[in-house]
């Protein structure tokens, strides 16, 4: 399997394109604020073909570059239908401050063809098979997609701004709510092996293992009712 992934954009959000092998089909998750020229480079050196945008919510930082991604390689988009209409309204769900700033540089709008995730479904996209999950908490619409065990190769974990290494994201935007993303991490994570390999929105790589060791907020879902809240910022937009 090929993953090819790089930060891009005012906040390094993590876009990463997904392939069997170089070569062949790919989906592109989170292509967000100037990250279009990164997933030309990246298709370009791997020789692969757009099939599919998948997105793991509606953040402008996720999801800037979706309309000219779309239409240069003619493809349709994933995303949860509760965080549709942030594709077309940033602002409101960013709040003024940020999203008043950043409209006259970006391209709003859906692409021609945006389709909506449910939860608890599969997506069979380039010959592989991604595993959605509805995963509230940061945004209203949340999902995190997870590529199963093959062979040798350990399952990944496409955790969008649910879980990072250290941290979670913010809830301090609209539509996000803190209790929500515990209950997210606890059912969404905790059950996941420790070998699983996590890839999420913002900063490096790391495994469910090291974050159920290491992360306070993973440790504090685990430890259940009455456990102490940590004092570690939270991340993403």
């Amino acid at each position: 399997m090929l993953i090819a992934g790089f930060p891009a954009g005012a906040w390094g959000t993590n876009c990463y394109l997904v392939a069997p092998a170089a070569g062949e089909e790919c989906v592109i998750i989170d292509p967000g604020h100037e990250a279009a020229p990164g997933v030309e480079e990246a298709i370009a050196k791997h020789r692969l073909k757009p099939v599919a945008v998948i997105l793991t919510h509606g953040h402008l930082d996720h999801v800037a570059s979706v309309v000219p991604v779309c239409g240069a390689h003619g493809v349709p988009a994933w995303i949860h239908p509760e965080d549709r209409y942030m594709m077309s309204d940033p602002e409101k769900a960013l709040g003024r401050a940020i999203g008043r700033h950043l409209l006259g540089e970006l391209t709003i709008g859906e692409p021609d063809d945006l389709r909506e995730l449910t939860d608890g479904g599969t997506l069979g996209l380039a010959g592989l098979e991604f595993s959605t999950t509805h995963a509230p908490g940061h945004t209203k619409g949340s999902v995190t997609f997870r590529l199963p065990e093959q062979a040798d190769v350990p399952s990944v974990f496409f955790s969008g701004d649910l879980l990072f290494a250290g941290s979670v994201g913010r809830t301090d935007l609209p539509g996000g709510d803190h209790a929500e993303l515990l209950r997210s991490l606890a059912r969404v994570c905790l059950p996941l092996d420790d070998s699983t390999v996590v890839l999420s929105g913002h900063g490096p790589q790391t495994t469910i293992g090291r974050e159920r060791a290491t992360n306070p907020f993973l440790r504090e879902v685990a430890a259940g009712p009455g456990a102490a809240p940590p004092a570690v910022p939270r991340r993403g937009m």
